[in-house]
């Protein structure tokens, strides 16, 4: 399938605001204040779909509202760019009742991460539409420390040029939205180099247990020559990751990866280094390709956005490691 390259956004452009998971009135009316904020600074012009405020028992809404809201974005010829408002458990819903016709026919940016890594890749093995996971909605209301996260942002989605990402010099795991001013940050100790070698492949994956979600169906994507990017949230722990990895690696065509770089996780997982690299090592199946590690993506913050269906390069080196979004 052709891969289709979304028109980047620009200043002027308008740009809509869906809730495929959780629902928008989850939202604190601070974090939307400073979200609303930072759009219009980048001259991009919000509106949100009719629905983002319903709210059920499981904290979402209906199916029939959530797939209206996502057809009401993509036809609607104004709207270049579309944005989840967060995450949730139940994007998966979703998948038989969408229009991917439509969505092929409409190709536009789609920014968000976590659930909504569901509709990312499978709207990428039903259209060949690029994705990108990065900044949800939400995560514009981020008040302090988000330097980062905005400018791989705007390096992804509103520049045509190959990047290069660096590691953030800190990090942070804190409830900023909760409290906004009293934040926690912690130094970087960089990157973790676990298997070394060199790769170029197309990006899929990001949340992985969401992502594993698809396996066995017709919306996961084909991962030959692909680099996986991989994290996952406080639930999982060491035994968690390493059975959800071990599922991808009993996929057919898994000894066509190329490579895998894994996102940041987060405190409450316990997922110590020493643990993550023995996972890693005790997998003979990787020995083949690099690994690198502890990269800002995933539910720390700061987070890159990166395109899921582009392409990346990756070198994995103890003198110098090297990861570059090349398409996207």
């Amino acid at each position: 399938m052709k891969t289709i390259f979304p028109k980047k956004l620009k200043r002027g452009d308008k740009v809509m605001v869906v809730a495929p998971s959780n629902s928008l009135s989850l939202i604190s009316k601070e974090t939307r204040l400073i979200a609303d904020k930072r759009f219009s600074e980048m001259g991009l012009e919000l509106s949100f779909a009719k629905n983002v405020d319903e709210l059920n028992e499981f904290d979402s809404s209906s199916i029939e509202s959530r797939v209206s809201d996502l057809h009401e974005a993509f036809s609607n010829e104004s709207v270049k760019g579309v944005f989840a408002v967060i995450g949730g458990f139940n994007c998966n819903q979703l998948l038989r009742y969408l229009d991917w016709g439509l969505i092929k026919n409409n190709p536009k940016v789609f920014v968000g991460y976590s659930d909504t890594t569901v509709l990312q890749n499978a709207m990428y093995a039903k259209t060949g539409l690029v994705t990108y996971s990065g900044p949800a909605y939400s995560t514009f209301g981020q008040k302090l420390h988000f330097d980062y996260t905005l400018e791989y942002f705007k390096k992804c989605v509103l520049n045509d040029k190959e990047f290069n990402i660096l590691p953030s010099e800190s990090w942070s795991d804190d409830k900023w939205y909760i409290d906004q001013e009293n934040r926690k940050l912690l130094k970087s100790d960089g990157w973790l180099v676990i298997d070394k070698g060199e790769a170029r492949g197309v990006i899929l994956g990001a949340n992985i247990c969401t992502f594993n979600l698809l396996q066995g169906t017709e919306y996961f994507p084909d991962i030959s020559n692909s680099i996986l990017f991989l994290e996952d949230d406080a639930e999982s722990k060491s035994v968690n990751f390493d059975r959800d990895l071990q599922s991808l690696i009993h996929l057919l065509n898994f000894n066509k990866v190329r490579g895998i770089v894994i996102g940041r996780f987060q405190n409450a997982s316990e997922i110590k280094k020493g643990y993550l690299i023995k996972i890693i090592k005790s997998k003979k199946e990787l020995g083949r390709i690099p690994v690198l590690a502890n990269v800002d993506f995933g539910h720390t913050d700061p987070m890159i956005t990166f395109p899921i269906g582009g392409e990346a390069q990756l070198v994995v080196s103890d003198k110098k490691s090297v990861l570059k979004i090349i398409k996207h």
